[in-house]
């Protein structure tokens, strides 16, 4: 390229972004609609191989006929000399808000098509429960308009760039990623860029700063599996293509809907879909509570400073009267678990229904039972149970407050974390960070079913995000076990539960439990912090659950509420073992008002 040609493609690249009011294309509208006060970095020097073609004028580091033009085309269309934009900027805060949406309808004003073409509306109201003045991000947003915001060697400069800056200044990194894949015209080099990128993130993840990922349409390739699965938190737009493979290299007979954002929160590659108007608002709460821990701002041990541990709950009233609360002198009938139905002997299972539902009496433990336990401010002692029997019947009440209600009466406010990013989703496992009085904490929650391997390891992907970025954890146990059917099994029941032992194990961070229900054996011990467990006045723990115990030991069904008594299971048993350290007083009142809405709002907004 001679010098003529090139100053006058300068000069039609600088009257393109004249023209366009300097408001960029997609990833400028996309940075506009999330945050405010944009600082652009300085791009790298790059000095880019090339191969010589003969005539004196390299095409990019192969020599690729044309690659020189289409770059400049780009250039033209976009206003953007890459496909990433990368910079500062800060989302959040009623300035945050009102600068967002200034700067989104200057560009809409200097040219409304691009950002309508890219799908980013402009939004910007004040996160509940975000600071202020909202939280200083650095930003890595993809133009798509350049070379389908492929990425390419001096892409990866910009990116390495940025989040060597994160590091330093321990910055949150947003990623709004759009992008088709590795640049075709740069070969390997360009491919080599996903080691570079994925070597960034993992460093970054190391020193404890937050990663969250914005999948734009569409995210696929190199982009998806670097900046994109390797986030602490994914948030997707809906209807975004999310996948590995290309629209143009899928199998003919392929399921499109395994390669869209829906499909992908399916199976648990996703957290969160999120509408577009709702994105700036959604951003600004997940960098509320990943920077929001006590050890320091973003996250991180703060250089081993102490952090405090999540408050132990208070009971929660339950529907369910106990035995002596009830004034009779026997046990009420059980219901047995749809778990321990499941797994028992079948000549057990003809019988235990009506033993499960018989009065036993005679079980009835004649000593002097402890009314309450260790006491928690502000609550009331409920009777412990009197016998084995009534500790289970009382764990596997349908009266009996799940975790959903612990949570909700909690947390201010909280967002949950989805799937364990190997393809599975439990239902019965609910993982998330939460805002409670200024503070953040992360939870992990049983809700009462059966244990899945996806379950599981979603639980120690939480406990251990939530450990590097300095986040105190709580985990609520409530199951009557592991899942134990053949595809459980298949599925790695076993190493998944040793992965949140694992988890537990290796936490810096402070992790508080709390048994609310069915302390079902390895299956809920997995989730139990070793000296830290309180156990609630409705809960049980065993080492197995009494009616499989009796089968196992091949006694008559009758016998299965003096196996629970032999067990020990009841919490004020627990706690004299010493598994536990005290039996925690039942809330007065209603739930805290205007508290725990998984949708980031308290009633009182």
């Amino acid at each position: 390229m001679n010098d003529r040609a090139g100053t006058a493609r300068s000069a039609r690249t600088a009257a393109s972004a004249q023209a366009r009011g300097a408001s960029g294309g997609r990833a400028r509208a996309a940075l506009r609609a999330v945050a405010s006060g944009f600082t652009e970095f300085e791009p790298p020097s790059h000095q880019e191989p090339s191969v010589s073609r003969g005539e004196g004028e390299p095409d990019g580091p192969l020599g690729w006929r044309g690659y020189d033009e289409a770059r400049e085309r780009a250039r033209e269309r976009t206003g953007e000399s890459e496909s990433v934009v990368c910079g500062t900027a800060r989302v959040g805060g009623e300035a945050g808000a009102r600068g967002a949406e200034a700067d989104a309808a200057e560009a809409h004003a200097a040219e409304a098509h691009a950002a309508e073409a890219a799908g980013f509306p402009v939004t910007g109201p004040q996160a509940d429960g975000a600071p202020a003045d909202g939280v200083e991000v650095v930003l890595i947003s993809f133009e798509f308009g350049y070379l389908g915001g492929s990425l390419g060697a001096r892409t990866g400069d910009r990116i390495a760039a940025a989040y060597e800056y994160a590091r330093r200044h321990r910055r949150p990194v947003v990623s709004l990623i759009a992008t088709g894949g590795s640049r075709m015209q740069e070969g390997m080099v360009a491919l080599g860029q996903l080691q570079r990128v994925a070597r960034e993130s993992a460093l970054t993840r190391r020193a404890g700063v937050p990663q969250i990922a914005v999948l734009r349409d569409p995210a696929t390739g190199g982009g998806w599996a670097t900046l994109g699965a390797g986030a602490d938190v994914v948030l997707a737009l809906p209807g975004a293509q999310v996948a590995f493979a290309g629209s143009r290299v899928r199998p003919a007979d392929a399921d499109p809907a395994a390669y869209t954002a829906e499909g992908q929160y399916a199976a648990g590659h996703v957290d969160q879909i999120v509408e577009q108007p709702e994105l700036g608002t959604v951003l600004a709460r997940w960098l509320t509570l990943l920077t929001g821990g006590s050890a320091g701002s973003p996250g991180g041990h703060g250089g081993g400073a102490r952090v405090s541990p999540a408050p132990v709950p208070a009971a929660l009233p339950s529907g369910e009267p106990s035995d002596s609360a009830q004034g009779s002198g026997r046990s009420q009938p059980l219901r047995a678990s749809q778990h321990a139905q499941h797994v028992r002997p079948a000549e057990y299972a003809q019988h235990a229904e009506h033993v499960l539902h018989a009065e036993h009496a005679e079980y009835r433990s004649g000593a002097e039972e402890e009314r309450g336990g260790a006491r928690q401010r502000g609550g009331s002692p409920r009777s412990v149970p009197s016998s084995g029997q009534e500790a289970v019947r009382r764990a596997r009440s349908a009266e009996r407050p799940r975790a959903a209600a612990y949570l909700d009466d909690y947390f201010d406010w909280r967002q949950e974390v989805r799937g364990d990013r190997c393809g599975g989703v439990d239902p019965g496992m609910l993982c998330g960070f939460g805002r409670r009085d200024g503070r953040t904490f992360a939870y992990a929650a049983q809700t009462g079913t059966a244990t899945r391997p996806a379950g599981f390891r979603t639980a120690a992907r939480l406990i251990r995000t939530a450990d590097r970025l300095g986040v105190p954890v709580l985990t609520l146990i409530d199951t009557p076990g592991a899942a134990n059917d053949a595809d459980a099994e298949s599925a790695g029941a076993g190493p998944s539960i040793a992965e949140v032992f694992a988890a537990v194990a290796e936490a810096e961070v402070p992790v508080t439990s709390l048994l609310i229900g069915e302390g079902g054996s390895g299956g809920a011990l997995a989730l139990a912090a070793p000296g830290r467990l309180w156990v609630t006045p409705d809960s049980y723990f065993s080492v197995i659950a009494p009616e499989l115990a009796a089968a196992i030991l091949k006694r008559p069904p009758e016998q299965a509420a003096a196996t629970a008594d032999e067990l020990m299971l009841r919490p004020q048993d627990v706690v004299r073992l010493g598994i536990a350290r005290a039996v925690v007083d039942v809330r007065d009142g209603s739930s805290r008002p205007g508290k725990g809405r998984s949708d980031g709002r308290s009633d009182a907004a």
